[in-house]
């Protein structure tokens, strides 16, 4: 399996540089000028547009004249990896091109008078709860830059890196809504907009980004507010270990998702490991428990919700590949299961992934972020789980200096 990873892997991401690493997305409907014009202009109509491209079984961007964009939060899964692929093999081309993304992304950030550096997404977006402009920003997509910043700084030590996270912290802070604030738990905004719902992960993967900050810098300011963050969402879990989209529940539809889900084991295990902090170690096992139980099938398929199979989304399956990479020990066959049916499944040879499976048929186009993206980050990141020298990255800062 890791010859075919390798030969995926080279596809995958040069179709990606053949894109110029821009592509259509999930919810870019009112990025087609027909579309702007035509439904732009109200809550409902916008809805229609965004989720009416969403769903369709083929896609209409081409045909709407979507352009295809830049996604930050894709952008740095190709950068992580890009430094996975380059931990494993040694080649400066892998970092190289890393560095090269990271760059990009310090060039697109959100404009605005923000209180620090901050991404969002290249294309307005209307959800039942708010609407975003274009650009933005975004605390979901302002963390996964942030992450690909900091293991860019355990890789090279560049101080630039680490001051990049400082900097977004401040935005994280200062600008986003606290939605519950208490002295033991701390609930932030999705995006510095008036809004009301409480997304599960964000809190987390906020209090993650600052956890490594921490212990990187040694400058441990906002580690309470870390923890707080942090201790709000392992709070929400159910007494049967799985975690609701929102808090409370009844603000969405979503119930137990897969790749949300995968978000906050991810951010536990992450933030447990920055501060070699390991109460909340049970809540993290009997979590992972719950997701390899309810969100995959036993071929490897991933469900779109505990209470529902289908569709097969690529993100579920690239999310399942990264989080049991870590734990093949306690979970030998999943990471590849999920591999396989992905590869047989939702791959095209020409180094592009589908992006669902339905019950009756597969939407075979690929969203760059959505699909490639994910898929990118997941197999580089299995690739090097599978590696019998495989170094840990948690804390360390391998190179002082390049």
């Amino acid at each position: 399996m890791q010859q075919d990873i390798e030969g995926i892997l080279d596809q995958v991401y040069s179709w990606s540089k053949s894109q110029g690493l821009k592509g259509h997305n999930k919810h870019d409907g009112l990025n087609s000028p027909i579309l702007r014009a035509t439904l732009g202009w109200g809550k409902w109509p916008r809805m229609i547009a965004i989720q009416g491209v969403m769903r369709f079984p083929i896609n209409l961007r081409p045909w709407l004249l979507t352009p295809k964009v830049y996604n930050p939060k894709g952008l740095a899964l190709f950068t992580m990896g890009l430094l996975d692929r380059y931990r494993l093999h040694k080649d400066e081309q892998y970092l190289k091109e890393a560095e090269e993304i990271l760059a990009l992304l310090s060039r697109i950030n959100s404009p605005g008078d923000w209180s620090g550096t901050c991404w969002g997404y290249h294309y307005p977006w209307r959800d039942p709860g708010f609407y975003a402009p274009t650009n933005t920003p975004n605390a979901v997509v302002s963390c996964f830059v942030c992450e690909a910043f900091l293991d860019a700084y355990r890789l090279t030590g560049k101080q630039r890196y680490l001051d990049t996270v400082a900097s977004t912290i401040e935005f994280f802070l200062k600008d986003l809504s606290k939605l519950k604030d208490e002295p033991d738990e701390l609930c932030l905004g999705y995006m510095p907009l008036p809004m009301t719902m409480r997304v599960m992960d964000v809190s987390i993967l906020i209090g993650t980004v600052i956890a490594q900050h921490a212990a990187l810098s040694k400058n441990t300011q906002h580690s309470q507010t870390a923890e707080r963050l942090v201790r709000y969402v392992v709070n929400q879990q159910t007494d049967y270990h799985a975690w609701w989209y929102t808090d409370p529940a009844s603000d969405s539809h979503i119930t137990h998702d897969n790749y949300h889900t995968g978000f906050i084991l991810d951010a536990l295990q992450r933030y447990m490991d920055a501060t070699e902090n390991y109460q909340w170690q049970m809540h993290y096992e009997q979590g992972l428990k719950y997701y390899a139980e309810n969100l995959f099938n036993s071929d490897g398929s991933p469900r779109w919700m505990n209470d529902k199979d289908y569709p097969h989304d690529i993100h579920g399956a690239a999310q399942g590949v990264l989080t049991f990479s870590d734990h093949i020990a306690d979970y030998p066959t999943l990471a590849d299961k999920i591999t396989r049916w992905s590869t047989s499944n939702m791959y095209n040879a020409v180094g592009r992934f589908y992006y669902q499976k339905t019950k009756h048929f597969t939407k075979r186009f690929t969203l760059l972020r959505w699909c490639n993206g994910w898929m990118f980050r997941a197999l580089s990141h299995y690739q090097l789980s599978l590696s019998a020298d495989r170094p840990s990255v948690t804390n360390s800062i391998e190179t002082e200096t390049r």
